[in-house]
């Protein structure tokens, strides 16, 4: 492992004090869930690495700073994880193109999008750039309904029972799909 980088749990531990979510060893130790012997070693290493620093404020009490390096490190491994998430959004952005243009040049125009979250929200954007102006209509849902019999049903809601979708001409299970879809898997194992 190189030195001149931090590993998981280092990166965690920097985290946690830049954040100041840590006012003992103790805190530290819960929030990293780790024994506070593995907490002292963890502290004393990015000591001597020089990412943080202790100040003592009594006989008693210190306090954990990040020195400039630590927070220059922050700021590196933030900005990298940002890119990725960033990359990872694009390709599973074309992926759900791909999979819903066959549905659109097929003719269907009405969307039943089940669960409300980010994803949901990619799906409806895919839906908006595939179909012309107002061609498509979109209904977001949190629970299952019989009252679109018409439309095509997009799950965008993990651990979902296929049993009840009797009421709908078409569904497609975008995020089973999705986790079958090997570049993507590839890439969130980078």
């Amino acid at each position: 492992m190189n030195k001149e980088f931090l590993d998981e749990r280092e990166f965690e531990l920097v985290n946690i004090v830049g954040a100041d979510l840590a006012s003992n060893q103790r805190d530290l130790s819960r929030h990293l869930d780790l024994s506070l012997g593995q907490t002292n070693m963890l502290i004393r290493r990015l000591i001597t690495k020089g990412y943080i620093r202790i100040t003592q404020l009594n006989k008693k009490k210190v306090k954990y700073l990040l020195t400039p390096k630590g927070i220059a490190e922050k700021m590196r491994k933030s900005i990298k994880y940002t890119l990725k998430t960033i990359s990872s959004i694009g390709l599973i952005n074309d992926r759900l193109q791909a999979s819903l243009k066959d549905l659109i040049m097929s003719g269907e125009r009405n969307f039943v999008i089940l669960g409300k979250s980010d994803f949901a929200f990619l799906v409806e954007m895919a839906i908006r750039r595939l179909c012309p102006e107002n061609e498509c209509k979109v209904t977001h849902i949190e629970e299952l309904k019989d009252e679109f019999p018409d439309s095509v049903l997009l799950i965008c809601k993990e651990d979902f029972d296929t049993s009840a979708l009797k009421s709908f001409k078409k569904s497609s299970n975008l995020i089973e799909e999705l986790a079958k879809d090997s570049e993507l898997i590839h890439r969130k194992s980078e």
